[in-house]
């Protein structure tokens, strides 16, 4: 934020600190007509250092607004940020201003990969936490919302007369109540270095400081002071920080927008409503309600919204009404939307209106108030000189998509089973999971399992999609490079949710960056390692198996990597599954499927892949043999170690696990892992499992059965139509009566409710002859 006055920094050194707030066209105009008052030898912008040596880059002649995106990458940190300017922001004024009158320009902030920047997205955020209190208390004095109606009503509609004296008020009183961290500190004291550096060469000749009003204060007491700090080749000027040896980093010009820099979508820094700003700079506050009354007016009828004539004078005397009751000489921007919503609205509003707070617009506002917030956010994007450097990214972008007959609007159709077909699909996907805009796939396999072989993308061209390449740049020089590095992070950010993964890695398959990095297999293995969820787990290890094990189509049959998560996932379920303890409960279905992945993977990679079968038979056993464990999860490990030929007796398992409370629940592990060796291992004289649990069910009492049929309907689900079909006809078999086993498994009646009506009528029973009402029955 703002403020300023000049200062002397040791003796003859005359220097003027400005404060200002940031994208305020208040402040723009203080330092414009400063630095065209004293023609200064130096103008200090708060600004990245790194980039100071590329200034005639930055003024090349761009349309605004456009920002420095700048990025970094080491083994533990990744860190992005942006350094917007539009025609209205201070800083824009003082470089463009500073160079006309034939200033030497300097960018004197830390460099935005450095650690004091960590927490911060944009360079000129406007802590406002900081100074809470103080811009409360004087929101109360004033009677006015926020600070952004604080500010309006000092700055931005009030005289320019004695504005550098309140604005110097202002952040004194902020800075004098409240403490700058170790961040702020840090990048005071370097920025101190560069304007004593300034000072000490420019002599008698004046030196402009240009910065947050925050700093101001700070700035004025430090730049006094002698420097110790350390000064390349000999030279007075401070060394511009590096970034350390092994990492990423560097800066780019992109084009921004006001959607971007609006406080309403999010933007944290300077001031809301752009496009009302950039009127006010340009022809003043009259100009500025008058034109954008008119706009929303027109986006209102264009939506189909009647608004009059009369409506339209309404507003516009509502607005100068509010102005002056207000004490505006003229209309401040909250003026004008309180008076477009008294005149345009008529319903009542569930909530308040958008502009009496600060933050993102919230979901729910009346249709009428969001034009009007999105008519003053305004829709203005900006566009770089031809002449600017870019990243290797667009270039390579560029060539790829032209080579591959990529680079026209419309809707493409991509075959996945010819080669051509193939690079063009892995190409939009690489442009998909970098979050390029413009390249939608409308179909295509969601799953490894689906038998997919045709995708169809909507490809559009627009304003954005240049800003997103630049700052795709930062994760490689290349296509392929940069989204594997954009799925390593997408890994990192995923941790241990194994279901997270599992997208990384199909889309790692879809982009054919599978066995490229070998960074997301590290990543991945570590989340792996991690995860606690045995169900997220299988269904990573199921879609990965089949990927590994068949899939010639993306071309991850045999991968480095899918192999690493095929071992990471069984060694981890395995893991997880003996340490679950319970008593009867219904199946988790999830984790029997684990096991049954887990099952799929040492039958058929085991070899290849030298998974540890042995250990994977002896948890098996252990499991199954402990009474502590859930009936499915013993159930599934018997099923288990039978799959892996283990020489088992299942008929004296299957009677070990009578009680109708847990025989259904251990069958449903059963039956999910060794469903074939069941049938198997039947007999014509029903000797086998199914034989023995027919002797067990038939024996069983009326309600007892109740409790066990909805665990037993949920165990013999994991038998196929036809299987079921086989098990009903041996059951006829096995009573010597004659029919259609499919006749028998389609009742009437959900069977369930059949026991239970059963059941209902014999308690009835029950009552009726014990009040004597009827007479018993002979059980004859």
């Amino acid at each position: 934020m703002a403020g300023g006055r000049s200062g002397l920094v040791g003796r003859g050194k005359n220097v003027t600190f400005i404060g200002v707030r940031h994208h305020s066209p208040a402040c723009a105009r203080l330092v414009g007509q400063t630095i065209e008052a004293l023609r200064p030898a130096y103008v200090l912008v708060e600004g990245p250092a790194d980039f100071g040596d590329r200034l005639d880059e930055l003024l090349l002649g761009h349309d605004l607004p456009v920002a420095i995106f700048s990025h970094y990458r080491d083994e533990t940190r990744v860190h992005a940020s942006w350094s917007p300017f539009c025609a209205y922001s201070p800083e824009w004024v003082a470089l463009t201003t500073g160079r006309a009158y034939g200033a030497e320009l300097r960018f004197i902030d830390l460099p935005a990969w450095h650690p004091a920047f960590a927490d911060r997205r944009n360079r000129y955020a406007d802590a406002e936490e900081r100074y809470a209190e103080v811009t409360r208390r004087l929101c109360r004095s004033f009677a006015v919302d926020n600070t952004d109606t604080l500010w309006d009503h000092l700055f931005e509609v009030a005289d320019d007369e004695g504005l550098e004296e309140r604005l110097a008020a202002y952040f004194d009183l902020v800075r004098g109540e409240s403490s700058a961290g170790p961040d702020d500190a840090a990048r005071e004291a370097y920025m101190a270095r560069w304007i004593r550096a300034a000072a000490a060469d420019a002599g008698d000749r004046p030196v402009v400081v240009v910065t947050g009003g925050f700093h101001r204060p700070a700035l004025q007491a430090l730049a006094g002071q002698e420097d110790s700090g350390p000064a390349p080749h000999g030279t007075g000027w401070p060394e511009v920080p590096r970034p350390p040896e092994g990492a990423a980093g560097g800066s780019f010009l992109v084009p921004y927008s006001f959607q971007r820099l609006d406080s309403f979508t999010g933007y944290q820094s300077g001031m809301p409503s752009p496009e009302y700003y950039q009127r006010l700079w340009e022809g003043g506050p009259e100009q500025a309600a008058s034109a954008l009354t008119e706009t929303v007016v027109t986006r209102l009828r264009e939506r189909r919204q009647v608004v009059s004539t009369a409506d339209l004078i309404a507003a516009r005397t509502l607005t100068e009404g509010l102005a002056r009751l207000r004490g505006h000489h003229r209309p401040a921007r909250t003026d004008l939307l309180d008076g477009l919503v008294a005149a345009l609205v008529t319903d009542d509003l569930d909530q308040p209106l958008p502009w009496t707070a600060r933050g993102p617009l919230a979901p729910g506002a009346h249709p009428a108030v969001n034009e009007m917030v999105t008519a003053l956010s305004g829709d203005r994007v900006g566009r770089l000189h031809p002449g600017t450097p870019a990243p290797p990214l667009v270039h390579d972008v560029a060539t790829e998509l032209e080579r591959l007959k990529l680079d026209q609007a419309g809707t493409v159709t991509v075959r996945l089973t010819d080669e051509r077909g193939l690079r063009r699909s892995r190409a939009l996907h690489r442009l998909r999971v970098l979050r390029i805009p413009g390249v939608e796939r409308e179909s295509g396999p969601a799953t490894a399992a689906e038998p997919v072989l045709e995708e169809r993308w909507t490809l559009s061209f627009g304003d954005h999609r240049l800003p997103a390449l630049i700052e795709a740049g930062a994760y490689g020089a290349t296509l392929g490079d940069a989204a594997a590095a954009a799925l390593d992070e997408r890994a990192t950010e995923a941790g241990s949710a194994a279901g997270r993964l599992a997208t990384v890695l199909f889309d790692a398959a879809l982009c054919g960056c599978v066995d490229v990095s070998g960074r997301i297999a590290e990543t991945i293995a570590a989340g792996i390692a991690g995860a606690v969820d045995v169900g997220d787990l299988g269904r990573v290890l199921s879609t990965v198996l089949g990927l590994w094990r068949h899939d010639e189509l993306l071309g991850t049959a045999r991968s480095t990597l899918f192999g690493t998560v095929i071992e990471g996932c069984v060694t981890r379920v395995l893991w997880l599954v003996e340490g679950i303890r319970g008593g009867p409960a219904p199946a988790d279905l999830t984790r029997l499927h684990a096991l049954a992945a887990t099952r799929d993977a040492l039958l058929h990679a085991a070899a290849p892949l030298g998974l540890d079968r042995e250990a994977a038979l002896a948890v098996a056993g252990r499991i199954s043999a402990n009474a502590a464990a859930p009936p499915d999860l013993r159930g599934a490990a018997f099923g288990l170690g039978w799959s892996l030929g283990t020489v088992v007796d299942p008929v004296r398992a299957v009677r070990g696990a009578a009680g109708p409370h847990t025989l259904g629940d251990w069958l449903a592990g059963l039956f999910a892992l060794a469903r074939d060796e069941v049938l198997a291992v039947e007999s014509s004289d029903g000797a086998g499992v199914l034989g023995v649990l027919d002797e067990m069910i038939v024996a069983l009492a009326e309600d007892d059965f109740l409790v066990a049929l909805p665990a037993l309907r949920q165990a013999f689900e994991f038998f196929p139509p036809r299987e079921r079909e086989i098990i009903a006809g041996r059951l006829l078999d096995r009573r010597g009566l004659r029919g259609s086993a499919r006749a028998l498994l389609r009742t009437a009646a959900d069977p369930l409710m059949i026991a239970k009506a059963k059941a209902l009528e014999a308690n009835v029973e029950r009552l009726l002859v014990a009040e004597g009402l009827v007479p018993r029955r002979d059980p004859a």
